[in-house]
């Protein structure tokens, strides 16, 4: 039976938001890596749905409110880098959809943020505003960039051929590579030049005026924003619409860095000018990345004001440290390879035989040790905590030097020998450490933004899951995958580096 997202997944606030705030905690990381079941984090019940709604996208597998999350969208998020806390699988592999169950509980907590951005009027405030409008006339700039001056550029057969004979050594042959080859560096020579050339040509018949006196830096206390800085056929450029640029620190302090700062908002918006002339606002490339700036946008400015509206003070942050001791501080660790014994004889033999150099601690582990996987692990264990094993191990573990091989230390499971590999020592044990302050914070308002997340959805926004659409489509993968490599005989690295390749 196929398990449902409505239970399984749908725990959502705590992973989300740790992954919003660029963290996930260590439950999260257990939960993605199914190392611990999914109800482990917090829920709130939410009824999953067998299909989409007419009208939706194919491959939509939830719907916060009227945003819905696609499918292809969380497979390209997963493909397309690495997600901050998480590894990402290979393609046919059950832990590939774990994480992808996570991105989808990030979208989910991310479009409920979303829409009580909107329902709040953040989308209405001035600041929002002008980040659009800048956002907004720097990528149509960009489309018609691309459309309408690299678009342009031809190289013809003559041009092609002069070069082979001018540039290239005698004797080359002139394969279809090598014409490739010139073609492609013909017409980055061409690009170059038109770009050189281009405030020039965007102000052919355009009346640019530069009001100098309003940019002295000297000024920037006292100017009013409504001040105009500048004029496009006596359209006003006021100073509130260029004040975040020409104020970085790169341009506040030099009337040269602004004035080339302020000529490039110049061409910008005459570029701005002739893509609106030209249609490109209903490019369809312009409207994704302008529609998806406007969603990431919202979101931050509002995950920042609640922020603002929650910063602890300092008697509250140490109350809530001293509360939550025992999941903050990170307790001292070493990272440990042991092999196990049946006898206490048979430890100290294998041990003489290590530091005498006739075996290594890795071929005592595959040829000796009594304990299961050793062979395939050659006794690596991995991170131990401090007070987290047997005391016998655990003292003799927090005793050793690096690389240092213990006497025989008897426990349950045996005779062991012990390795410490790599030390990490406690960290967050002291409220009045900054790091514990910070680590203390972050955790504080994690919290805080989890309650608000699981109140959005409980009272404000409908949230449902196709938990049909979303199986069918991965085991679509995991067929997809197997069959590619039935195909090919190669190895998955090979099959995954194909992909990446078609993919670019």
């Amino acid at each position: 039976m196929t398990p449902s997202l409505s239970t399984s997944i749908l725990f959502l606030p705590a992973l989300s938001i740790a992954l919003l705030l660029g963290t996930i905690t260590a439950q999260a990381k257990a939960v993605a890596a199914g190392e611990a079941p999914a109800d482990a984090l917090q829920s709130a019940p939410q009824a999953a749905v067998a299909a989409p709604p007419q009208g939706a996208p194919r491959d939509t597998i939830a719907r916060v409110g009227d945003q819905y999350i696609t499918f292809s969208y969380i497979s390209t998020m997963l493909n397309s880098s690495a997600i901050v806390g998480l590894s990402v699988p290979t393609f046919g592999t059950p832990e590939r959809d774990q994480v992808r169950l996570t991105l989808l509980d990030k979208m989910i907590s991310a479009n409920l943020l979303y829409l009580d951005a909107l329902k709040q009027g953040v989308d209405k405030t001035p600041g929002y505003r002008e980040d659009m409008q800048r956002f907004s006339d720097a990528v149509l700039a960009s489309v018609y960039k691309n459309n309408y001056v690299a678009g342009e550029i031809q190289v013809t057969d003559q041009e092609i051929q002069d070069y082979f004979e001018n540039h290239i050594a005698a004797g080359t042959e002139f394969s279809e590579e090598v014409r490739a080859g010139i073609e492609a560096s013909l017409r980055k020579q061409k690009f170059q030049a038109k770009m050189a050339a281009l405030p020039d040509t965007l102000r052919e018949g355009v009346k640019v005026v530069i009001n100098e006196d309003e940019l002295n830096p000297d000024g920037d206390q006292v100017r009013d924003a409504a001040d105009v800085v500048a004029s496009i056929d006596d359209e006003p450029i006021r100073w509130q619409e260029v004040r975040v640029p020409l104020s970085t620190p790169r341009n506040a302090g030099s009337m040269e860095n602004r004035l080339q700062a302020l000529n490039r908002l110049i061409d910008i918006r005459l570029m701005t000018r002739k893509a609106r002339l030209t249609g490109l606002e209903q490019d369809t490339v312009y409207r994704a990345r302008v529609n998806e700036y406007k969603k990431t946008r919202l979101i931050n400015l509002h995950r920042d004001a609640l922020f603002s509206q929650w910063e602890p003070g300092d008697d509250t942050l140490e109350d809530y440290y001293q509360a939550n001791r025992d999941q903050i501080v990170v307790k001292e660790a070493r990272k440990v390879r042991m092999v196990v014994l049946k006898t206490e004889q048979e430890a100290q033999q294998v041990k003489d035989r290590i530091e005498a150099g006739d075996i290594t601690i890795f071929q005592a582990a595959a040829e000796y040790s009594i304990a299961p996987d050793a062979a395939r692990t050659l006794g690596d264990i991995g991170w131990v905590k401090k007070g987290s094993g047997f005391p016998e191990l655990d003292h003799i573990t927090f005793s050793l030097g690096p690389d240092e091989i213990s006497d025989p230390v008897k426990s349950p499971a045996g005779w062991h020998l012990v390795q410490v590999t790599d030390l990490r020592d406690a960290a967050y044990d002291d409220i009045q450490d900054e790091a514990t302050r910070q680590a203390t914070r972050r955790r504080y308002i994690d919290e805080k933004l989890d309650a608000y997340v699981i109140d959005l959805r409980n009272k404000d926004f409908s949230v449902e899951v196709y938990d049909d659409v979303f199986f069918d489509l991965a085991q679509q993968e995991v067929d997809w995958y197997k069959e590619v490599s039935e195909k090919t005989q190669k190895p998955p690295e090979e099959i995954i580096q194909d992909i990446k390749k078609l993919r670019k």
